[in-house]
């Protein structure tokens, strides 16, 4: 079976993921290889216009893979738990 498109079912929740640059360059950079670097998606996070409403939908829905909002999955948990 070969698909031609993917449809995405956006959400009041998820609209912001439209005006995300990491929807512009593709997921390869946000969610690396264990031990690869995350420096290019910081760096990609760091102009985006969004990255306060990414920060805070993964720490809301918990994600625990990638970086969101600029922060890794160390960083986040690091935050959670300084938080509470």
């Amino acid at each position: 079976m070969h698909i031609d498109s993917i449809t995405t079912v956006t959400s009041p929740e998820t609209d912001w993921q439209q005006d995300a640059l990491c929807a512009q360059t593709g997921a390869d950079f946000f969610f690396p290889e264990p031990g690869s670097s995350v420096r290019e998606a910081k760096r990609i996070c760091g102009m985006c216009p969004i990255r306060s409403a990414c920060l805070e939908y993964a720490l809301d829905n918990d994600e625990r893979f990638g970086v969101w909002g600029g922060l890794s999955e160390k960083e986040r948990l690091e935050l959670r738990r300084t938080s509470h």
